[in-house]
């Protein structure tokens, strides 16, 4: 209640109300798209072939989908004030599917078990055998990410950067399943045909779960927002972008994929190197 000049108390504004119960139906929609597009991309993972990679492209694109319903259902749900415990754990599971469970089968079914059984024949059991294993790691990765964002409370990166400015701790699973994603699609599905290339394969991979569930940050864009006071610059950034990730799709993906990855890798070194220079000078003062 608000009270007048006269001393009489009023109802709060209609802008201060909880939203009414079907506004919290909105953002679990988006989180649906995104658990459908999940299920798409392993059905059309399964599906792929060295003669028809075009069903690997369609896993790529279908995670890349996720990636952007995943990113709306957040935003949607802060900009309605609808975030609720029930959404949360459905966003998770939903993550769990369609960025762990869904480009871990598509990393395996694209870069190792389409490899030609003709030649390199040893190589090409081992590397398999090591594919296997190290897609499961990725997944095992990816969902002991979700585990400890859904426990943290205010978590700090073990290198944290600019005072009140926000950070994930860890590369977000959305980023690591969109760099398996546009490396897929920068080939339009055509698998690896070569061992030592599946070689290269799994250690980025690899690389990509470890920085999962590593303590190391990664820009959260959180401080970005529509409802800033001269949105439109944003917007027309926003634009501009989706146009250019439309019309040059493999190119544009790949270099915010990785470009988002090395990130995180550079802020680590700078960190570790400030650190350095910081004790050597204490050490001469």
């Amino acid at each position: 209640m608000e009270s007048t000049a006269s001393g009489t108390a009023r109802p709060l504004s209609k802008e201060r109300r909880r939203p009414s119960r079907g506004m919290y139906v909105l953002p679990s929609l988006f989180t649906a798209a995104n658990i459908a597009a999940g299920y798409y991309a392993i059905t059309q993972a399964m599906q792929g072939t060295a003669l028809e990679p075009q069903y690997f492209d369609r896993a790529a694109l279908a995670i890349g989908f996720a990636v952007l319903f995943d990113g709306v259902d957040g935003m949607i749900a802060r900009l309605t004030n609808t975030a609720s415990d029930f959404g949360k754990e459905l966003d998770s599971l939903a993550d769990v599917i369609t960025f762990g469970v869904a480009p871990s089968l598509l990393a395996y079914l694209w870069g190792f078990k389409s490899l030609p059984i003709a030649n390199f024949l040893m190589l090409r059991e081992k590397v398999l055998h090591l594919g296997i294993f190290v897609c499961f790691l990725y997944l095992i990765c990816g969902a002991s990410r979700l585990a400890r964002f859904n426990i943290s409370v205010n978590p700090q990166p073990r290198n944290p950067g600019r005072p009140g400015k926000k950070y994930f701790v860890g590369m977000p699973i959305p980023a690591g399943a969109g760099v398996i994603a546009s490396v897929v699609h920068f080939e339009n599905g055509s698998p690896i045909f070569d061992p030592r290339l599946s070689i290269v394969w799994l250690c980025l991979i690899l690389f990509t779960g470890f920085l999962m569930v590593s303590t190391w940050r990664f820009w959260s864009g959180k401080e970005i927002s529509l409802g800033q006071r001269h949105p439109f610059q944003l917007v027309a950034l926003i634009v501009a972008i989706g146009a250019v990730i439309a019309l040059y799709s493999e190119y544009a993906l790949i270099v915010v994929a990785l470009g988002y990855l090395v990130s995180g890798v550079l802020a680590r070194l700078a960190y570790s190197w400030g650190q350095k220079r910081r004790r050597q000078a204490t050490g001469v003062s």
